[in-house]
């Protein structure tokens, strides 16, 4: 990459184009109105600054008379791969993945940039008051070209920008280094990363930034126990001097003591949903570990694949809830397998089958929620053979949940292995809000399970009493 000549000619500005003699007179006019400020302070390096004004810290003898970073904006030492930023709303998680981006684009000739969506990227990261074009060191503007959605340097530097919603656009192109700003919140995060680490393949260190106010999700969580992650949190009241006086009137007023405010406020990851009807303490105590030497399942006498399908397919339709359990002769119900995800009806009717055969189920419970006999007529197109039990959402979700939430309280349900999405969905569905899709499909089996049906009998006449006519 290049670099200005030292010592540099100013003659040789006769000779740019007009392009780069516009951005060099725009970064003069931001250091002549004292519009720009540098972020990363010596001390804030070595974790003892707050980020306010103070005087000269060596080695730089100059002061630093202005608002700048605190010691946790400071990129970590040692070796790692995420840096995850997680913290409140205002506590400048974007001004800090912006500077940090700025400063790696000095040894990193490719950057990918990534939001949950593109507006997002462009409102947020790129234009925003604490985005890349705002946060520009004199002299160090990118010029940003929306219509390819790339930002380039005045070193050469590139910065590709993607959304969070096409996750297949990272399946190819190669990074040093990322920004990822609320990953947490990217509805397709789980196939965005995957792909984003599979192409951080060139340098010596490739390195990703994200920030985010965080959610208690399963991706989430074990991102944070990742040990080429470290994680530091960050708090929108370490920020206030910085945040408009009505904002925190209003906004800390409002949410302060609340639980959304941990979340919202102090960037914690909550593991408890207050009012949820499951509780992790439910899943986890009965859990078996496949392979465990001391507890295993035992022989079932029945095994059901429970459903919930999805009408459409696309990236943001709903999920097919699909979900095999089974049922021991003492009447304790296990959850198997989850083979839930965005199918079209002919998809989610073949994974039915697979989930079927593969457990040597029974039957095959399915929640009837469009109408007609378009669940029965897709399932029997694909697999004739099944037999199938169609449910209705007549009742309410409570009024069907609240029975199996009974069962998991007195211990009588089982997962075998962890289902990180069906355990998330469990443990943060409060009553009054949609249920989502694994956990109807959950529902349905272990209701269909739990009620014992006594075989049927056939009356012979010439055996009843007789009743005299009178």
């Amino acid at each position: 990459m290049s670099a200005l000549p030292d010592p540099f000619d100013p003659e040789a500005f006769r000779n740019w184009n007009l392009s780069s003699q516009e951005q060099a007179a725009a970064a003069l006019r931001k250091v002549a109105a004292g519009g720009w400020h540098p972020f990363f302070c010596p001390w804030g390096k070595a974790g003892t600054c707050d980020g306010r004004p103070h005087g000269p810290c060596a080695p730089d003898p100059a002061p630093w008379n202005f608002p700048h970073a605190r010691a946790d904006q400071h990129p970590p030492r040692g070796a790692w791969l995420t840096w995850l930023l997680r913290g409140g709303r205002g506590s400048g998680k974007t001004r800090t993945g912006s500077e940090w981006t700025h400063r790696r684009t000095k040894v990193s000739p490719r950057i990918a940039i990534l939001a949950p969506t593109g507006p997002d990227a462009r409102d947020i990261m790129i234009e925003g008051e604490s985005g890349l074009l705002a946060t520009a060191p004199p002299g160090g503007m990118p010029q940003w070209e929306p219509s390819k959605r790339k930002l380039t340097w005045p070193n050469g530097a590139i910065g590709s920008v993607y959304s969070g919603e096409e996750p297949d656009r990272l399946r190819g192109p190669e990074h040093y280094d990322a920004w990822v700003d609320e990953p947490a919140h990217t509805d397709l995060i789980e196939a965005v990363w995957d792909n984003l680490v599979l192409g951080l393949r060139l340098g010596p260190a490739p390195r990703i930034c994200a920030t985010t106010t965080p959610k208690p999700s399963a991706w989430m969580k074990a991102l944070v126990a990742d040990e080429s992650t470290i994680s530091v949190v960050t708090t929108t009241y370490a920020n206030l001097d910085n945040l408009a006086p009505t904002w925190r009137a209003q906004v800390l007023r409002r949410y302060e003591g609340t639980r959304k405010g941990r979340q919202e406020l102090l960037g914690e990851i909550l593991t408890d949903v207050e009012g949820a009807m499951w509780k992790p303490e439910m899943i986890e105590d009965y859990r078996i570990i496949p392979g465990a030497v001391v507890s295993g399942v035992p022989p079932l006498e029945r095994i059901v694949v429970g459903a919930d399908p999805a009408g459409t397919m696309s990236k943001r339709s709903d999920e097919t809830g699909i979900i095999v359990a089974g049922r021991d002769e003492d009447g304790d119900l296990y959850v198997l397998a989850d083979h839930s995800g965005r199918y079209s009806p002919q998809g989610w009717a073949t994974q039915i089958g697979i989930a079927y055969d593969g457990h040597d189920a029974d039957r095959a419970v399915v929640e009837k929620n469009y109408g007609g006999d378009m669940v029965r007529t897709t399932l029997a197109s694909v697999r004739p053979d099944i037999a199938v039990t169609e449910v209705t959402s007549r009742r309410g979700k409570a009024l069907r949940a609240d029975p199996i939430a009974a069962l998991y309280e007195q211990g009588r349900v089982h997962h075998v292995g962890v289902f990180n999405e069906l355990e998330d969905q469990m443990t943060s569905w409060v009553l009054g809000e949609p249920s989502p899709d694994r956990l109807d499909a959950l529902v349905h089996a272990l209701t269909h399970l739990s009620v014992r049906r006594q075989p049927s009998e056939v009356a012979v006449p010439s055996s009843l009493p007789r009743i005299p006519l009178r």
